[in-house]
C-alpha cells in the first residue's frame, strides 16, 4: 500500500516505515503530524485518485529531527561588466518517519 501525499509544494510517494525529508514544518521533534492532502491511494483494490484530493484520506508520520542541508553557492556575474556576486545557501529541512497510511 502506498500513497502520494503533498507537502510544500512537492509530491512524494509514501509507504509504511519510509523515511523522508520534506520542506521544514512548524512541529516539535518528536511529535506527529498528519497529511490531508493525499492525491492517491493505492490499496489491495486498486489505485484511487483524488480530484484534487482523496477524500477522507490521510498520512500520519512522526517528526525525527530538524536540520539544514548540504551549503551550495550561488554564483552571479555579468561578462565584461566586473559584476560577480557569491552567496551560499543552506535548505531547512524536516526529516519525518512515515507511520501509517488511512484511506
Amino acid at each position: 500500500m502506498y500513497a502520494i501525499i503533498e507537502t510544500g509544494g512537492k509530491q512524494y510517494k509514501v509507504q509504511e516505515g519510509d523515511v523522508l525529508f520534506i520542506e521544514k514544518l512548524d512541529v516539535n521533534e518528536g511529535d506527529s503530524v498528519t497529511f490531508d492532502r493525499v492525491l492517491a491511494v493505492s490499496n489491495s483494490e486498486g489505485l484511487v485518485t483524488g480530484t484534487p484530493v482523496v477524500s477522507g484520506a490521510s498520512v500520519s508520520a512522526t517528526v525525527e529531527k530538524h536540520g539544514k542541508g548540504q551549503k551550495i553557492i550561488v554564483y552571479k556575474y555579468k561578462a565584461k561588466k566586473n559584476y560577480r556576486r557569491k552567496q551560499g545557501h543552506r535548505q531547512p529541512y524536516t526529516k519525518v518517519t512515515i507511520g501509517k497510511i488511512q484511506a
